[in-house]
């Protein structure tokens, strides 16, 4: 009995290991996915006015960082639920 239960853990274990992962690989693809719809939407907008590409790459920039940080932050939290 006790070694069923302990067998269940182990199988329950490795399912929780493989759905971190593919939460991590989701997270990624998601950030990927979200900055080059920021990128392309940032050229789109400086070909049509040219003067103001300064003020757009910023707030590029600045937008990137916050998806990369909350894709770190994600990634993070699937390795602790990997390795806990």
């Amino acid at each position: 009995m006790i070694a069923t239960i302990i067998l269940q853990a182990a199988a329950g274990a490795a399912l929780g290991k493989i759905g971190a992962a593919i939460g991590a690989a989701i997270a990624a693809m998601a950030a990927a996915v979200g900055i080059g719809k920021i990128g392309k939407a940032t050229m789109e907008s400086i070909a049509r006015q040219p003067e103001s590409a300064g003020n757009m790459r910023t707030s590029m920039i600045i937008a990137a960082g916050m998806i990369e940080g909350a894709c770190l932050f994600a990634i993070i939290v699937c390795l602790l639920a990997i390795f806990m």
